[in-house]
């Protein structure tokens, strides 16, 4: 199977309606936010959900969440051992043999890249360097301020103690974005490409799991269909190093974009000189 010949960019436009899109945990777990007050989405929050969607239709994911575990390791370290084996670090394996083995065996190690940083044990050696991965995806921002709604709750229980008093953790906040339209830009690189197997089928499968990518991904911060994906946009340039540079393309969609998400495709089409552009609605 042949890496990836050709350079993408993409953008995706997110709507998100009486909802937390990415909680701060230093902050009480608002609703993430710039200094200027527009909302933010991380792009290692982004990479969660894609991993969580790939792994949805088969995928091999090694960075899988804890609710989502569907080899029963218990952390990163054993399923990196468990699937390259103790043996092989013991025998010496090299960095580029280690690292071949894991963007082989795993989708997201192949697009995204990966820290490898294990110590040395009784029965292994210990493991440390990174993979630098072809997908990089950007955080998403608002295309205005967002306003955030602050709701006071209770549980109608105590955790603990004798039951004749609540308790100070009964009492909780909720937070929530009201609207917001979020983009977000991203690039795969075809010569990181060739460094960890990133293929063509890959580029694929990320350009058909991004329209439903928060499809599946409900939580009570986050109820189903307050979040959703308008629109993707999807560059697929000529060649290894592209007709432009990625900020070029993904200028050309952030000066059309109006405060809804909408934007006119039959301009962005015929932007830029043999870029044609693929547009996929959201799910």
């Amino acid at each position: 199977m042949t890496t990836l010949q050709n350079k993408i960019d993409f953008a995706l436009i997110l709507c998100v309606k009486n909802a937390n899109p990415n909680g701060d945990p230093l902050n009480g777990n608002r609703p993430r936010t710039d200094y200027s007050g527009n909302g933010e989405i991380t792009d290692v929050c982004l990479k969660r959900k894609l991993r969580d969607r790939l792994q949805e239709t088969g995928q091999a994911i090694f960075v899988q969440s804890d609710d989502r575990k569907n080899d029963g390791e218990v952390s990163l370290r054993s399923r990196f051992e468990s699937a390259l084996g103790k043996g092989k670090l013991k025998k010496g394996m090299s960095r580029d043999e280690i690292a071949h083995e894991a963007c082989t065996r795993w989708f997201d190690v192949r697009a995204f890249g990966q820290l490898f940083a294990f110590g040395r044990d009784d029965d292994a050696a210990g493991v440390s360097f990174g993979v630098r991965g072809p997908v990089t995806i950007q955080s998403a921002f608002s295309r205005e301020p967002v306003s955030i709604t602050s709701t006071q709750i209770t549980k109608s229980v105590n955790s603990s103690g004798d039951g004749s008093k609540r308790g100070s953790d009964t009492m909780g906040m909720k937070y929530r974005v009201d609207f917001g339209i979020y983009e977000t830009y991203g690039s795969i690189n075809p010569q990181l490409a060739e460094r960890t197997g990133f293929s063509d089928s890959d580029a694929e499968l990320i350009k058909v799991q991004l329209p439903r990518l928060l499809e599946n991904d409900a939580s009570s911060g986050r109820p189903e269909g307050s979040m959703y994906v308008l629109k993707v946009v999807w560059w697929k340039h000529r060649s290894k190093l592209g007709q432009c540079s990625s900020v070029k393309v993904h200028e050309t969609l952030r000066s059309l974009l109006q405060p809804d998400g909408s934007f006119d495709e039959r301009v962005l089409y015929n932007a830029l000189t043999g870029l044609e552009p693929e547009i996929m609605d959201g799910f």
